[in-house]
């Protein structure tokens, strides 16, 4: 039987034009392979700071198993792994959904370091992030940000911070669902 880590390799690989070819940049280590979208999952990237917040709210909730999630701290982004879903739309500031016919660089399922790896890596499996979690998460992060980034808050920065600049560094984030007559409860 395989391992789990083989198992993520050959899961990840298996949405490369050239499965082989995408293992060997792998084996570097620090090599990191172009994988198309829209297959086995989209990816939801989120602005790095409110996505940190988000990936907390969904590792401390005892009723969702995390998907795989990747942080680019060049582009100060995190990606949200969830099922694929071509009507499924989602919109909000700095929000980028990768789905059918988008690319996004991957690194090696097992790489933990460098400016492009996995805060929470595949699995193997296919567990994927559910998308109301993460739209919840994502509502309940921006919330957080609000908080720490309003001067009135005692618990928020110092005075030198302008309320404008607060409400600049806040995001709005929905998921529209064609299923839905509107925007998502949130």
């Amino acid at each position: 039987m395989r391992n789990h880590a083989q198992q993520a390799v050959e899961w990840l690989a298996a949405a490369a034009i050239d499965p082989r070819a995408c293992k060997r940049e792998w084996r570097s280590d620090t090599g990191t392979a172009v994988l198309a979208a829209g297959r086995f999952w989209d990816v939801l990237s989120v602005p790095e700071e409110l996505g940190l917040f988000a990936l907390d709210v969904l590792l401390r909730s005892p009723r969702h198993q995390p998907g795989p999630t990747l942080a680019d701290f060049t582009s100060h982004r995190l990606g949200f792994f969830l099922p694929p879903d071509p009507r499924t739309r989602w919109v909000g500031d700095g929000v980028r959904y990768a789905g059918q016919g988008a690319w996004i660089a991957v690194p090696a399922p097992q790489r933990a370091t460098g400016a492009l790896r996995w805060l929470v890596p595949p699995d193997g499996s296919g567990t994927l992030h559910t998308p109301a979690a993460v739209e919840v998460a994502l509502q309940q992060a921006t919330g957080i940000l609000a908080t720490l980034l309003n001067p009135a808050s005692p618990r928020g920065p110092d005075a030198q911070t302008s309320a404008t600049e607060a409400r600049s560094r806040t995001y709005y984030l929905r998921r529209l669902d064609p299923a839905d007559t509107g925007w998502r409860p949130g």
